[in-house]
C-alpha cells in the first residue's frame, strides 16, 4: 500500500485512539484502515500499537515513530501548500529573454508596470539576437520577432507588428540622390544585418504589385542599434524596425523613403512552455504583455509615418541634430 497515505492513517488512529474513528474521519472503512497500520508495522519490524478490545495504545516505538512522523507530515504539507501558492499567486523569479533592441526600446515600460501589479515576482531579463531554447536554458518567457518558435512544446501569443522602414539622413541624401522606387537601392550603399540574419533580398508590395530587389550591403552589423549609428553618420541607406526609428523620423535625423512601397511586418510573439500546469507568474506576465501592446495599438496614431519629415533641400549640408523637447519621451512604443 501507499506508505505515505499509512503514515497519514496511523497519526489519525493515534490522534483519535480507534481504528473506527479514524475510519470515519478519513472516509475509509475500518478494514483499510487497519490494512493500513498493519502494513507500517510490517515493513518496520515492530508493533505500533498496543490493541485491546477497550482501547488502542501506542508502544514506544510507536511514540518515537509517531513524533517523527507528524514532523516528516508537516513539512510534506508545508512544501505541498508553498508550491501550490506559487502556482496560484505571482511569486519568485521570471526569467525572461527578448532580442536586444527590442528590449531595450519596447519592453522596460511593460515589465514596470507588471512589477507594480505584481510586486512578489522578479524579472530577470536576458537579451540576445539568438534564438535561445526556453526549456533547456530555463527561461519562463521568450519574445520572439519574426522567428517561429521551433518546438511542439512551445505556445506561442501574437503581441504585435513591427514595420521595416527605408531611411537615411537629409544630408545623405542630398549628396547621393533620393530612391523613389526599390530598384534605386541598387544604386545605394546599403547598410544591413548579415545575410544569414535577413540581410539578403527585400520584397516590397507597392503599386505594381511585388518588386524583389537585393541591394548591395556596404556594411553589415548584428545589431538595428549599430546599423542606426551607421545610418545617422550619413554611411548609407538602411532599413530598420519603425520602433526604433521614429524619434529620429519625428526630428528630422532620418527621412522615411519609398512611400509607397511596404515590406513585409515583423510579428512579435511571446513563447512560454506549454499550457499545462502554468505557473501564476508565467500566465500573468503573458497576459499583461498581450494587454499592454493591444492598449497601446489602440492609443492614439503615434506611427512615425504620421511624423513631419524634414525633406531635404538643394544645398543642405549635415546639421548636427536637432535637441528634443525636455518632456520627450526617451522612446517611442512599439506600433502594430
Amino acid at each position: 500500500m501507499n506508505q505515505l497515505q499509512s503514515m497519514r492513517v496511523f497519526v489519525k488512529v493515534a490522534d483519535l485512539g480507534s481504528f473506527v474513528r479514524a475510519a470515519g474521519a478519513l472516509d475509509l472503512s475500518t478494514a483499510v484502515v487497519t490494512r493500513h497500520v498493519a502494513d507500517l508495522e510490517a515493513r518496520l519490524g515492530t508493533r505500533l500499537l498496543n490493541r485491546t478490545t477497550r482501547r488502542l495504545s501506542l508502544t514506544e516505538s510507536g511514540t518515537t515513530y509517531l513524533e517523527r512522523v507528524r514532523h516528516i507530515l508537516d513539512d510534506l504539507d508545508g512544501v505541498e501548500q508553498m508550491v501550490v501558492a506559487r502556482h496560484h499567486e505571482p511569486v519568485g523569479t521570471l526569467r525572461i529573454v527578448a532580442p536586444v533592441v527590442f528590449g531595450l526600446q519596447s519592453l522596460a515600460p511593460a515589465v514596470q508596470s507588471y512589477t507594480a501589479r505584481y510586486p512578489e515576482v522578479m524579472p530577470d531579463v536576458t537579451l540576445a539576437d539568438r534564438h535561445a531554447d526556453l526549456v533547456e536554458e530555463g527561461f519562463d518567457v521568450g519574445i520572439l520577432a519574426g522567428r517561429p518558435a521551433r518546438s511542439a512544446s512551445i505556445v506561442t501569443r501574437r503581441l504585435t507588428t513591427c514595420q521595416l522602414t527605408v531611411c537615411a539622413t537629409p544630408a545623405y541624401l542630398t549628396q547621393h540622390g533620393t530612391p523613389t522606387r526599390p530598384e534605386d537601392l541598387l544604386d545605394h550603399p546599403c547598410l544591413s544585418r548579415p545575410p544569414e540574419q535577413g540581410g539578403e533580398e527585400r520584397v516590397f508590395s507597392g503599386p505594381e504589385g511585388l518588386v524583389r530587389v537585393r541591394p548591395a550591403t556596404a556594411i553589415a552589423a548584428n545589431n538595428s542599434e549599430m546599423l542606426r549609428q551607421f545610418a545617422l553618420l550619413g554611411m548609407g541607406v538602411a532599413i530598420l524596425p519603425s520602433y526604433l526609428i521614429a524619434r529620429d523620423l519625428a526630428f528630422g535625423r532620418l527621412v522615411e523613403l519609398l512611400g509607397d512601397y511596404r515590406l513585409p511586418e515583423i510579428e512579435i510573439t511571446i513563447a512560454y512552455p506549454s499550457r499545462l500546469h502554468l505557473p501564476a507568474k508565467v500566465r500573468t506576465f503573458v497576459d499583461h504583455l498581450v494587454e499592454h501592446f493591444q492598449s497601446d495599438a489602440t492609443a492614439p496614431a503615434r506611427d512615425s509615418r504620421r511624423a513631419k519629415h524634414v525633406r531635404p533641400t538643394a544645398g543642405a549640408v549635415c546639421q548636427p541634430w536637432p535637441r528634443p523637447p525636455a518632456n520627450a519621451p526617451l522612446s517611442a512604443p512599439l506600433p502594430a
